[in-house]
């Protein structure tokens, strides 16, 4: 497993990089050199560059411990989703809840021909909303992005979201963002 998530920190860390190019800039060195304009492929809300507040997707992209869940994002290209106005709510399951999938589960996932289940997925984690962990005790199902619901429990005061431990949260501009400790499956048929 651990060849997989290097590849997929590279994979998500060339991404971040190729994603953060500035569309306009051009380079020179010498005058007999000549001049070339950078250009990025990447259109649509997420590539724009201001100095607003941070998004959910900034924050996750800023995550040492989120590469997995961002190297899924923008395989299922759903970036532009993530900086929408919102409010949205994200439950970001660490490298480590990746990690703990079966063997070949998340390789298997990032494989272009699985791009709509990987999509399903990651939508499961998106709620509608901007809602603290103490207010998401007062819930008993939350209806998610990819129009399933998600079941919320209280175990020893905390709240746990389809079974998942909130760790952390971290506020967005257009949202909220858990930190959880497990990846929400969807239900199945």
């Amino acid at each position: 497993m651990k060849p997989i998530q290097n590849f997929l920190l590279v994979f998500a860390t060339l991404a971040l990089v190729s994603s953060c190019k500035d569309n306009n800039q051009s380079t020179s060195a010498t005058d007999t050199e000549v001049k070339t304009e950078v250009t990025s492929q990447k259109t649509g809300q997420a590539f724009i560059e201001d100095d607003q507040s941070s998004t959910v997707l900034s924050i996750a992209m800023g995550s040492k411990d989120h590469t997995t869940l961002v190297a899924a994002v923008q395989a299922a290209q759903l970036e532009n989703v993530l900086v929408n106005a919102g409010p949205l709510m994200v439950f970001a399951p660490t490298n480590e809840a990746f990690a703990a999938l079966p063997e070949g589960t998340v390789e298997n996932l990032l494989k272009p021909e699985n791009k709509d289940a990987l999509a399903n997925i990651l939508k499961y984690h998106v709620t509608p909303g901007n809602y603290s962990k103490d207010f998401l005790k007062k819930f008993k199902k939350l209806g998610q992005a990819n129009n399933d619901y998600v079941k919320v429990e209280v175990v020893d005061g905390e709240p746990m979201i389809g079974g998942a431990k909130i760790l952390g949260s971290v506020k967005a501009g257009n949202g909220i963002v858990h930190i959880i400790d497990k990846v929400l499956l969807p239900p199945t048929d």
